[in-house]
């Protein structure tokens, strides 16, 4: 799978070790930044994995920051993507399972590494059921994005 990871200056440790631990299982990593510990941004990290995943760059993104808070409102914010925030296996390969989650988001001051790789593994393991209550719950969504991105 082709994937994206960005981070900011807390998540960019973390971001490192994944890239490593995905590139092991063979997948394809575009790597959008931060690349160092020097404090940025998030807002920039969270749009540079959004924009890549929202124009078919990559299939899903993975994005860091310190609490995971910040990083999964500023992607949300991009029309066709769905982050989620995840700290749990079960959020992690259910946000796909059922809302098509395509960004997963991690705290890297909340969990550590281990957990990161089990996180990551579970969301890219996952895929979305096609079932009819959680397509017509996503119409739901989209319409919602078309009614606001026409709002100035």
């Amino acid at each position: 799978m082709r994937l994206v990871l960005g981070s900011d200056h807390a998540g960019y440790e973390m971001k490192q070790n994944l890239d490593d631990f995905l590139r092991g299982l063979g997948h394809e990593v575009i790597d959008v930044g931060t690349c160092s510990t020097v404090s940025v941004d998030y807002p920039d990290y969270a749009q540079a994995v959004a924009d890549t995943v929202r124009a078919g760059r990559a299939e899903r993104g993975v994005l860091i920051c310190g609490s995971g808070v910040g990083a999964s409102v500023a992607a949300n914010k991009i029309p066709g993507i769905r982050a989620g925030l995840c700290h749990d296996t079960y959020s992690a390969h259910q946000g796909v399972e059922h809302d098509d989650m395509n960004v997963l988001v991690l705290g890297s001051r909340i969990i550590g590494p281990e957990l990161a790789k089990e996180l990551v593994r579970a969301f890219l393991d996952a895929n979305f059921s096609g079932e009819e209550r959680h397509v017509r719950r996503l119409g739901k969504i989209k319409a919602i994005e078309e009614r606001y991105s026409h709002e100035h």
